[in-house]
């Protein structure tokens, strides 16, 4: 095995502070624009960050690509989104919006990682360009910060397809297409476009541009900022409720179905188990949970009750974590429901986090074909998706991903409740951070943390990075073996 090529690692480290810089310059133009003192914090930190992309890149511009593996890919990703959330919060601490690292640096990785969860109590009091840039960075944490470089900066060579696969690592990779370079650039056009046919869409409706612009980017990342106290509640516009639920479910869908229906292969999306295993869970859930909820209290209007309840399950499956409703008042059974969401979750390929669907329904037939060799001990019945055989050591890796995803949830309730919280909403939040959901259970429902403990919020932090990244590529790092040459 050759030795760790460290070098790569600070070009890529180099290439992502550099290009993140400008996308802090965006929000700086934002800030310009407004004419509000969140300018000079923001410029700064884009001289920051800026500085120190190059200085990375000076240290690793002669790296040998032709000896980069999984070792350098996932040491990479994993250093580009910690050093990323450490730059990144620059602008709050610069400008007196949070006064300590603990929250910032919370605040900045809920954003990266697509939670949602927030430190900010009041986020109508912020300025223009610290809003644009909360959504800016639930963007583009949504389809992967290495999906960005390898899309826009195709020049990390042989090492591109150990970084994208570190960063999106799901059951199995449909590479569309034989370089992976081209992949990310159809990803990122596909995400590009949704994106902005959502703001269009909200822009038609009540929302004014700046509103529409950062609830497009949230939505589609299945993020769930808001520029407003009452997210989505604050317009009480049935046409936004409706347009953003479509846009949750469409985020939460495989990002290559959504390639092959624009290609005009429809048949692909109609046929995909997975897809449809998502769509029922919302149905079934809306359905039953509406008709409780009515037939608890028969004055409510049924259109507006269906809506908010269609809306709610839908952002908590897709991990979007927009809240329209004090769901801790919908009953201990809806409470539930929310924990089994949030578990699951959307599809494979997406922005959505969580154990995703297609692990859920592999385990699920798994399960099924096991009671069937109770009876048949000698069947070979293999575990099928779509019509395709699952190989057996796929299988075993969702069964050993579950398995690590368990544990996780139950190493982090256990730091929260010896850091003092109550039981409901200790595992609440370990469930909610690790599937990058954002709201949890209890007094958590609206997904403002402030309250935490800094023990807490970096325990949560963890959780959060370990979801987005999809557990492996962050675990790996702590083997020995890891670091031998």
């Amino acid at each position: 095995m050759f030795p760790l090529n460290i070098r790569f690692v600070f070009k890529v480290l180099g290439m992502m502070h550099v290009l993140e810089s400008f996308f802090v310059l965006c929000a700086t133009g934002v800030a310009f624009h407004y004419r509000e003192p969140d300018c000079g914090p923001l410029f700064a930190s884009f001289g920051i960050m800026l500085g120190a992309g190059l200085i990375f890149w000076l240290i690793g511009r002669n790296s040998r690509q032709r000896y980069t593996g999984r070792r350098e890919g996932s040491l990479a990703v994993t250093l580009t989104w910690i050093l990323l959330s450490f730059f990144g919060m620059l602008p709050y601490l610069f400008g007196g919006y949070i006064d300590n690292v603990t929250d910032a640096f919370y605040e900045v990785m809920a954003g990266y990682t697509t939670t949602g969860s927030t430190v900010f109590a009041d986020v109508e009091a912020l300025p223009h360009g610290i809003l644009f840039w909360r959504s800016l960075t639930q963007w583009q944490g949504g389809v992967g910060i290495i999906v960005f470089t390898v899309a826009l900066l195709p020049l990390v060579g042989g090492g591109a397809n150990q970084l994208f696969d570190a960063e999106t690592s799901a059951i199995m990779h449909e590479h569309f297409l034989p370089r992976v370079t081209q992949v990310a650039k159809r990803f990122f056009g596909i995400y590009l476009l949704i994106t902005c046919i959502l703001t269009l869409l909200l822009w038609a409706g009540p929302m004014n541009l700046f509103d529409a612009v950062n609830h497009a980017m949230t939505t589609v990342s299945s993020g769930g900022y808001s520029t407003k106290n009452g997210s989505i509640a604050y317009w009480d516009s049935p046409y936004i409720y409706y347009i953003t639920t479509v846009f949750m479910f469409i985020a939460a869908l495989n990002f290559t179905l959504i390639y092959f229906l624009f290609k005009g292969k429809s048949k692909k999306m109609a046929k995909n188990e997975e897809m449809r295993y998502l769509a029922m869970f919302i149905i079934v859930s809306t359905l039953i949970v509406t008709a409780i909820l009515f037939f608890r209290d028969r004055d409510a209007g049924l259109e507006l009750l269906f809506r908010k309840v269609l809306f709610q399950i839908t952002s908590l499956i897709t991990t979007t974590g927009f809240v329209v409703s004090d769901y801790a008042a919908w009953g201990t059974l809806f409470s539930l429901t929310v924990l089994i969401l949030m578990v699951v979750c959307g599809c494979a390929g997406s922005t959505s986090g969580g154990l995703k669907m297609g692990r859920f329904v592999i385990l699920i037939k798994n399960m099924r074909n096991e009671f069937r060799k109770q009876t048949h001990p000698n069947a070979v019945i293999p575990v099928r998706m779509n019509g395709q055989v699952i190989p057996a050591d796929t299988v075993q890796r969702v069964q050993t991903f579950a398995f690590v995803y368990v544990i996780l949830i139950i190493a982090g309730c256990a730091v929260l409740l010896i850091d003092g919280l109550p039981i409901k909403e200790s595992v609440g939040l370990a469930v909610s951070s690790i599937g990058n959901v954002g709201p949890a259970l209890g007094k958590f429902t609206g997904g403002v943390f402030s309250d935490l403990s800094a023990v807490t919020k970096w325990t949560l932090s963890f959780l959060m990075l370990v979801g987005r990244l999809e557990i492996f590529t962050i675990l790996t790092l702590f083997l020995p073996s890891f670091w031998k040459r």
